[in-house]
């Protein structure tokens, strides 16, 4: 499992191939240009039919591209030398590529979009800026140079912002993040640390019986015992849990009950939340199923709080995105782990925009809370339609 839940990568290839298809047809500009004003002589068609592509290609970040400096000096080494072998044989180069200016200024918006690395991307955007300003010198005229500045200038402002704009939308997303990870943190350490409780109170109970009885019945003494070391253990292991993760005072704590008995309310208050007449009627709109190993698995308080939380969350966001969609719940289990599954088929109807606004953070939560406890989440669509999260959790030894 990533780090972090996939986004939506089918947006990004759409992206990928609308860009490759403008750089196609940007190109075959160039070359019907260079045809047209009968430039074919010398190297004038080098820009538009060598430099051009290879800038772009560069632009294109695939999972076999160099890294981001590389591609920079690449792109810029080549673009000045082309310029610099204009200035000392004029006669061999009198015009640039469309294309190598369009791949200069989208290596620039790539190179101030990228977070992380505030001062390389300020001194590599100065670079590509002056390597696409100084591309007018290609044609050996000064009104061409103060024409064509004026309006690179305008081009590069444009890209720049807009590489500034993703640059802060991301370190906005990012943060939000991390806001997320640490709620979910302190969310977790306030069930733990009430389940601590829950668990001492029954070791001092467990105890003070077995002093009151320790006269009148010694031969029950050891079943106590026993009974005490058992729940230390459970003690001691939540007890690592909450290492590094720090509690809040002010908040409701969470308290474990039955995990099907509240399962089962969960799912009742999504079917009568259901909007009637528009789809599956309420009966039909969701259902729990357990196996009978998740009936009698034996699960920590941790387990069975994280369990809820992910059914709560993948019914929130059914509700949401699919209202009238029918959903199952399910818990099954085997001799290490329980897995819960929330599955959904398609929507009859997909509304423009989900009810409570688009919110995204909800499962980017709920994965650090499982991967505390050291489980897995997935989530994403099916092959058919509709979503699935299933989470696997790791059960209390027997």
């Amino acid at each position: 499992m990533d780090r972090h839940l996939p986004r939506t990568p089918h947006i990004r290839r759409l992206i990928t191939v609308s860009g490759l298809f403008a750089f196609a047809l940007t190109w075959l500009a160039d070359i019907a240009v260079v045809r047209s004003n009968s430039m074919a002589s010398g190297t004038a068609w080098l820009p538009a039919v060598a430099t051009g592509p290879l800038i772009a290609l560069a632009v294109l970040e695939t999972p076999w591209s160099p890294s981001l400096d590389t591609c920079v000096a690449a792109v810029v080494s080549l673009s000045l030398a082309l310029t610099a072998w204009s200035l000392i044989a004029p006669s061999t180069m009198a015009w640039w590529g469309v294309l190598e200016t369009l791949g200069l200024l989208c290596m620039g918006l790539r190179t101030t979009a990228q977070s992380g690395r505030t001062a390389a991307a300020a001194a590599e955007t100065v670079l590509i800026s002056a390597t696409v300003l100084l591309l007018p010198l290609r044609t050996g005229s000064w009104e061409a140079f103060t024409t064509g500045g004026y309006v690179l200038t305008v081009a590069l402002a444009i890209f720049i912002t807009l590489g500034y704009t993703i640059r802060a939308l991301e370190a906005r997303r990012e943060r939000t993040a991390r806001e997320v990870r640490h709620g979910e943190r302190l969310a977790l350490a306030r069930d733990l640390h009430d389940l601590i409780a829950h668990h001492m109170t029954g070791i001092i109970v467990q105890a003070n019986a077995a002093l009151s009885i320790q006269a009148a019945a010694p031969d029950k003494i050891e079943p106590i015992l026993r009974n005490i070391a058992r729940s230390g253990a459970e003690t001691l292991e939540s007890t690592r849990r909450l290492v590094r993760v720090l509690r809040e005072e002010n908040n409701t704590p969470l308290r474990p009950g039955d995990l099907l008995t509240d399962l089962g309310e969960l799912v009742s208050a999504h079917c009568a939340a259901a909007s009637p007449g528009s789809g599956p009627t309420e009966a039909d709109t969701a259902r729990l199923e357990a196996t009978a190993a998740a009936r009698v698995a034996r699960l920590r308080p941790e387990v069975e709080t994280s369990a809820h939380r992910l059914v709560q969350e993948a019914l929130t966001n059914v509700r949401r995105h699919a209202p009238d969609a029918h959903t199952i719940v399910r818990l099954d289990a085997d001799t290490e782990r329980l897995r819960v599954t929330v599955t959904n088929t398609p929507p009859h109807r997909r509304a423009l925009t989900p009810a409570g606004g688009r919110g995204g953070f909800g499962l980017l939560g709920l994965q650090e809370r499982i991967e505390a406890l050291d489980g897995t989440l997935r989530a994403g669509p099916l092959p058919g339609g509709g979503w699935e999260v299933s989470a696997a959790l790791p059960l209390a030894p027997s």
